[in-house]
This record gives structure tokens, sequence and C-alpha cells, in this order.
């Protein structure tokens, strides 16, 4: 049999995430094929980087747990997007990285445009967390 957790236990592991990931966190979009893991340098150039809002992902419920408030920056570099880093608020720690795709694409994380311009304004469409055997 598989291990498997209570909606509570989820829950908590999610909202678990956000809290040990500390207030301030930043997002980082990346060009090129993540780290071999969060704890590896990050690889690529930095096409955005951008401070989450306060309450950057919303209370878990039923096994997920999805993005909240508003995640929009400027391209600080042209290119396309290959990966994402989330990083505590100074920067120096990963929690977590991921795929990035266009809306609708599938990845860990979506936004409006993969292609990113300098001085372009990227949104964020959406980015879901779900647990084991949600």
């Amino acid at each position: 049999m598989a291990l498997q957790f209570s909606t509570a236990v989820r829950n908590a592991m999610l909202d678990a995430i956000e809290t040990a990931t500390g207030p301030g966190a930043k997002l980082r979009l990346y060009s090129g094929a993540a780290p071999a893991n969060p704890a590896a340098a990050a690889t690529g150039t930095m096409l955005v980087g951008m401070a989450l809002p306060a309450d950057w992902m919303a209370s878990a419920s039923g096994g997920s747990k999805a993005l909240s408030g508003t995640w929009q920056a400027t391209g600080a570099a042209a290119g396309t997007v290959g990966h994402y880093r989330i990083v505590d608020n100074a920067g120096t720690t990963c929690h977590e990285q991921g795929s990035v795709t266009a809306t609708g694409g599938g990845g860990d994380l979506t936004l409006d445009n993969t292609s990113i311009a300098a001085g372009q304004t990227v949104t964020i469409t959406s980015k879901t967390l779900t647990a084991p055997n949600a």
C-alpha cells in the first residue's frame, strides 16, 4: 500500500512551505535548464526577478495551494524562460524550483509569455502546489 495522508496533514505540509521560505520571498525566472536541485547554484540568465506578495500563496485546501495576490514584474533581460526559483528574502537560499510554460502549457508555474524582452511586463498566471495523494 502506498503511503497516504489525511487532508489536514496534506494542507499542513503545503502551508509549511510558505512558512519555511519566509516573508518577502522572491521569484526569479531564468533561461535554460534548472540546476540539479534547489541547493545547487542558479543556472542560466535571470530574466525576471520579483518580490512576491507578503502572503504569496493562498491557504492550502483539499491538498493543494495556489498563488495569492498579483505576481507581476518587468523583464530585466531578453530570453526564453526555462525554469523558476523561489528564494528567501535575502535571495541567498533557494527553497523551490520548477518548470515554466506559457498559460495552458502545464508547467509548475505559468506566465503570459515565456519569451521575455527587457522592459516587458511579465505576469504569472498560475502556480499550484499539490500534496502527495491529493
